[in-house]
Order: C-alpha cells, then sequence, then structure tokens
C-alpha cells in the first residue's frame, strides 16, 4: 500500500473524500491512514477493463452507432438490454465517483466528483426515461462511454499521483523489517518495531541500520545519503550515533538502541513531511475557492445550456436529446478535477524533492514565500563560520621556528578540552608535527597553564598571565595589538625568562560560505549577519565573505529585534540559524531556516530545516521555492485556462460551424487535462539544485 495520505486524526481522504483507516502496529505511531492511491488505481483499472466489452456491447446495440457504421442489430426488448447493461456500468463501475462525491457534499464542498455523478447519472437517468416512461432516443451509450473514460482517466492520473505521492512510501522503505538482536552474545532475528531503548543490535557490512542508536563497539563507514543527504560516507567508531534505515558499508558495528517509534530520525522526517503536504500555500486557497465555484457554474451552465437548446433553438428530430447531451457536455467539462491538481501534485513532488536533498518543508507557505525574499539573515557562529577555532598565523619571536612554537604550545594544550586548545591540536596533526604531552602539568582558569615539555618550562595564556610572569613583551606591543585589531584571539607563548611568539587564532569561516553569499548576491537578495562578538571580529567575517550588513555585540533576545528592524523597512527576511538560540528570530522571519539540524529535526520555530550543516542548501532552499513557483503557476494557468476555454465550447457554441463536444469527449479532455497537469508536476522531479 501506498501511504499517501497520513493524518493523526479520524476523518476523510482530502484527496478523494473516501475514509481512513487505523494503521496498523508496523506503522509509524497512531495515525489515520489512507488505503493508498496505488489500491484506487488498481480499482480504476479493473473495473475499466471488466466495463469495457460491456461498453462495446452497448455501443454495437446502440440505433444512432449502427447508422454511422452502416449496420443494423435489432431484436425484440433490444432497449431493455441497453438499459441493463449500461446500469451495470453506471451503478458498478462508476460506484467509486458517487463514494467521492458524497464524501465532497459531507464536508459541503461539492467539486469533482459531484460534477463527475451528476453528469452520468443525469444522463442515465434520462435515458431510463426516454425507455419506460416516454418514446426518445436514449443516452445509454454516451453514459457509458463517459463512465469509461473516466475510468481510464483516473487510472492514469492515480498512476501518475502515485509516482508524485512517493516520498513517505520511500521513506517508510528504508527501515529493514528485521534485525540482529544481542542477547548474552547470541544472535537473534527479531522484528525491528519489537526493539527497545537499550538493546544491543549487530550490524554486518552492508547491511541498513534497523534503528537509532550509538556505536559501542567496532568501526565503519556509513551512507546517510538517503536521511541526510550527505553524498560521502560518514565515518563512524565508539560513541558516534547512527540513523535507522541508513547503509552500513564496510565494517561490523554493535550499536545500543536510543530511539524507537516516532523519536526515529526517519519518523520524525516523515512527520515533516506529512506536515508540509497537509499544508496549503496561498495559491492552494485560491484554486480550491475557483474548484468550487466551477461546480456553481457547470450547474447553472448546464441548466441554461438545456434551456437554449430545448426552448430557444431546439435542434434535431428530438430536441431533448440534443440539448440533454450538450447540458452533460458542459457539466462534464467544467469538472476542476485539473484545478484541484494544480498544486497539491507540485506540492507532494516538492516535498519529495526537498526531503532527497537533505530539505525539510515544514510549512509550504514558507516555500513559496522564499521565492520573494530580499533579504537573508544568518547567524554568524555554527552558520557562516564553523564554530571551531583555527590558527590563522603563527609568529616566533625569538629564535625558534614556527613549527617548534606550535609543538610546545600543543605539548601544553594536549591536556585541555576548550575549543582553543582543539584548534591548535588540529593545526599540529594538520601539519604532522610530532609532540610528546607535558609533564607537570597545571592550568590557570581564564588565564591559561604551564608545564615542563624537554625539560623546559612552558607558559601559554593570555596577556594577563604574561603580565603575572614578569614576561616582557613591550618590543612586540604593536605587532601583537595590528593582529589583536583584526578581532582574533592570541595565545602568548613563553618560558620562564623570554616570550617565544604568539598563535593567532580565529573562528573558522566555512569554506562554502563565501559561495552562499555569491550566490544570493546573483540572485538579488541583500544578506546580513548577527553576532554576538565585538565589532572587529564580525567586520572582518563580513569583509570576507562580501555581506551587506552586520549587527555585531548582538544579545541572543535582541536577534529579533533585528529582524524586526529589516522588516520594517519593507524587507522580506529569511533567519537562517541553528534553530535553539536564534528561535524568536527564526519565528519573527518572514521564513525561518534551521541549519544543522541533523536528525534532531523537530523544530518548531523553523518553517525550512536543512539537515546538513551546509549554509549552500540555504540557496538550493530558494531555487527549489522559485521552481515549485513556476510550476504551480504553470498549472493554475494551464488548469483554469482549460475550463475557461472548454465550457463554451461544450455549451455548442462552435455548434454554428459544426463542431459538438459530445460527452464521452467532453470527459477525455478533462481527463486529459488532469494528466497533463500531473505531468507536468512530475517534471519537477529531474530539477537540479546544486
Amino acid at each position: 500500500m501506498d501511504p499517501d495520505i497520513i493524518k493523526k486524526e479520524s476523518g476523510k481522504c482530502p484527496k478523494c473524500g473516501m475514509d481512513l483507516i487505523m494503521m496498523g502496529e508496523s506503522g509509524h505511531g497512531e495515525h489515520e491512514k489512507h488505503t493508498g492511491h496505488g489500491d484506487m488505481e488498481q480499482s480504476f483499472k479493473r473495473r475499466f477493463f471488466l466495463s469495457l466489452p460491456i461498453a462495446a456491447v452497448i455501443l454495437a446495440l446502440s440505433p444512432k452507432i449502427q447508422q454511422w457504421f452502416g449496420f443494423t442489430i435489432d431484436f425484440w426488448g433490444i432497449e431493455f438490454v441497453l438499459f441493463g447493461l449500461a446500469s451495470v456500468i453506471v451503478l458498478w463501475a462508476g460506484w467509486p465517483f458517487y463514494q467521492m462525491a458524497k464524501g465532497e457534499l459531507q464536508n459541503k464542498a461539492p467539486a469533482m466528483m459531484t460534477l463527475v455523478s451528476l453528469a452520468v447519472l443525469s444522463g442515465y437517468f434520462f435515458s431510463v426515461a426516454a425507455t419506460f416512461l416516454f418514446a426518445g432516443e436514449s443516452l445509454y451509450w454516451e453514459v457509458s462511454t463517459l463512465v469509461l473514460a473516466f475510468l481510464f482517466g483516473h487510472w492514469m492520473e492515480m498512476r501518475a499521483v502515485r509516482g508524485a505521492s512517493g516520498a513517505l512510501a520511500e521513506l517508510a522503505k528504508l527501515i529493514p523489517l528485521t534485525a540482529h538482536k544481542l542477547i548474552d552474545k547470541e544472535v537473534r532475528d527479531v522484528a525491528t518495531e519489537e526493539l527497545k531503548v537499550g538493546d544491543m543490535v549487530l550490524v554486518r557490512p552492508g547491511e541498513k541500520i534497523p534503528i537509532d542508536g550509538v556505536v559501542k563497539e567496532g568501526e565503519s563507514s556509513v551512507n546517510e545519503s538517503m536521511v541526510t543527504g550527505e553524498s560521502r560516507p560518514v565515518p563512524k567508531k565508539q560513541n558516534d550515533e547512527v540513523i535507522g534505515g541508513t547503509i552500513n558499508n564496510d565494517g561490523s558495528l554493535t550499536i545500543k538502541v536510543s530511539k524507537t517509534g516516532e523519536d526515529t530520525a526517519v519518523s520524525q522526517i516523515m512527520e515533516l513531511i506529512r506536515q508540509a503536504q497537509e499544508t496549503k500555500p496561498p495559491v492552494q486557497k485560491l484554486a480550491d475557492k475557483a474548484a468550487g465555484l466551477l461546480f456553481y457554474i457547470a450547474l447553472f451552465g448546464g441548466i441554461v445550456t438545456f434551456v437554449f437548446w430545448f426552448f430557444v433553438n431546439p435542434q434535431g428530430a428530438i430536441p431533448a436529446i440534443f440539448a440533454g447531451t450538450l447540458a452533460i457536455s458542459v457539466i462534464v467539462i467544467a469538472c476542476p478535477h485539473a484545478l484541484g491538481l494544480a498544486i497539491p501534485t507540485v506540492t507532494t513532488i516538492t516535498t519529495a524533492l526537498a526531503a532527497k536533498n537533505g530539505i525539510l518543508i515544514r510549512d509550504m507557505r514558507a516555500a513559496e514565500i522564499a521565492r520573494k525574499l530580499s533579504y537573508v539573515v544568518f547567524d554568524k557562529t555554527g552558520t557562516l563560520t564553523q564554530g571551531k577555532f583555527g590558527i590563522s598565523e603563527i609568529m616566533p619571536f625569538a629564535d625558534i621556528s614556527e613549527e617548534k612554537l606550535l609543538a610546545y604550545t600543543t605539548a601544553i594544550e594536549y591536556h585541555s578540552q576548550h575549543s582553543i586548545a582543539q584548534g591548535i591540536i588540529k593545526e599540529a596533526k594538520k601539519r604532522s608535527i610530532a609532540f610528546q604531552p607535558a609533564q607537570n602539568f597545571q592550568s590557570f582558569p581564564g588565564k591559561g597553564a604551564e608545564g615542563v615539555v624537554t625539560g623546559e618550562t612552558i607558559i601559554v595564556g593570555n596577556r594577563k598571565l604574561m603580565e603575572q610572569r614578569g614576561i616582557d613583551f613591550s618590543a612586540y606591543e604593536q605587532k601583537t595589538q595590528q593582529i589583536a585589531q583584526k578581532g582574533q584571539t592570541l595565545i602568548w607563548v613563553a618560558t620562564k625568562e623570554k616570550l617565544l611568539g604568539i598563535i593567532a587564532l580565529e573562528d573558522t569561516i566555512r569554506e562554502e560560505s563565501k559561495e552562499v553569499i555569491t550566490s544570493l548576491k546573483s540572485m538579488g537578495i541583500k544578506t546580513a549577519m548577527l553576532t554576538g562578538d565585538n565589532q572587529l571580529i564580525a567586520d572582518s567575517v563580513a569583509e570576507r565573505l562580501g555581506l551587506d550588513i552586520v549587527f555585531a555585540e548582538v544579545l541572543p533576545e535582541d536577534k529579533v529585534n533585528k529582524v524586526k528592524e529589516l522588516q520594517n523597512n519593507g524587507e522580506i527576511v529569511a533567519m537562517v540559524g541553528d534553530g535553539v538560540n536564534d528561535a524568536a528570530s527564526l519565528t519573527q522571519a518572514h521564513v525561518g531556516i534551521a541549519i544543522g539540524a541533523g536528525t534532531a529535526v523537530a523544530i518548531e520555530s523553523a518553517e525550512i530545516v536543512l539537515i546538513k550543516n551546509d549554509p549552500r542548501d540555504v540557496v538550493k532552499a530558494i531555487r527549489l521555492s522559485q521552481k515549485t513557483n513556476a510550476k504551480m503557476k504553470q498549472n493554475l494557468a494551464w488548469a483554469a485556462g482549460y475550463n475557461v476555454l472548454a465550457i463554451p465550447v461544450a455549451a455548442g457554441i462552435l455548434f454554428p460551424f459544426g463542431i459538438l463536444l459530445r460527452p464521452e469527449w467532453a470527459a477525455l479532455l478533462m481527463s486529459a487535462s488532469s494528466v497533463i497537469v500531473v505531468a507536468n508536476a512530475l517534471l519537477l522531479k529531474r530539477t537540479k539544485l546544486e
């Protein structure tokens, strides 16, 4: 089954009006689920092929068809045979349409299925009356082929919709049905849904990881692209987190289950996609209103058409037949099916395409607004920068090499855990500098540390520590001030007697950040940065990236006011942050984008969630918004334009020129319009967001 429609509460399928049923235990939580548009597709297909030979017999027995093709089949009771065969098609084959029409009427929103049912049943009951109540030509072959055309059109449409609605189904397939549970060092295969938090699970090379957990034994690399969009294999070792549904590559892993059920990453992603598919962009509301209005237009148009061709300008031997045929054609051609599909198909494909690129859209309204952005505001730390210190400059003052100075510093910092120490150690490893951890290590909180390296006492710390130890650095005062003015953090390195040199560090700018700012500028979007750092550091980052505005020394609670400031100037603003410290500003912005959410995807303050910590995905999200909006407009223009042009033709405006649109052709054209709209939406799947 295809879980195209999943909701938390009981009710009707929003796409077809049929009842939702409770998902089984293997489902993702206590949700109500549609039996799947795959089942609807099979139902329409089965009814179509069973009705096809019956319709062929009805055509062969119909006097009008015999007249057109120059043959005769006649026997006593032929009208009753036609009545019986047509009744099978109308009442059995057309049953799904009446069922869905009932759903529309119960929701007090008559639309496409109500019109379909009205067209078929009005033609059928007119024919029944012509058979039993008055002498006249029936419309049995018209209504039979009409039902056949509707069945074929809906079968094709459901195939297309199923292809467009596969995001949730594909995510559900990621989770393997069984897992290798470790019980007293024995491996037992159990159903994945039976696993509990704390269970130990073995994952062999090449297998899918069955559930979220933490590595306890083993090393491997894991392909997480299907969940996070990360193309490169991610190395995993002890205490690293793994995601259910990802693929273990080349080593065995023993993992401890950390999340189950709705808490797992895949379940949370499915929930966000479900929410997005339920939300309606503003253009969808316009389409819904137009579709509802078309029902009344069709009903009125059908009545006016019948009255005109029956009373004002009667045609044919039996004017009622001609007038009834055209009235039914008007009702059929006015079916707002294409209009109803124009936006939802695009929405469904957009959410699926976004998820494949590591972008989770929580609200489609935000996805529509994103195309109009005039400003993107970035939080600095962890967004434009890595949130980790990297060495920008090493400056020896004594007769010592850069490598020796870095080796001394690393030997001391090896004992520390703060981010500056980690930045120094990382640089030493990058340069393959050998060092031995210092002996007699002593820490001075807020100032630095000292220890013995190769028999010599080395002091590493800030300026204040140097002053306390009586280290003379007056000769280097001007030089150090020049570096400090760049907003860099200075680490002083000395022996007991003299200053050896300084190491300058800064929050490393992401390699991708410059590319992001350049891309946004090429799209006509300005950029701003929010940071709590001092103005010097902020200006340094802004200058290198080419930002338009910098807000420095901003307290977390004041970030929201900076977003408001831009909005008050008439700007359409997106805020990009980590979704925790920036919650208020994310909510205030027209579009809140949480970046680097990883598998913690349930972030309530953002409308768009970027799983990877890659700012380039902001550009991807905006490009997707632009592509999505273009498709919505194309579909809306086609669907609305089709109805505007087709209704007058169906009403007989071109009859003086010999052009007449019969009900069965109206049904095929209506179905073709729906398929065109869905096919156009499916082209979104080919969109490249890079």
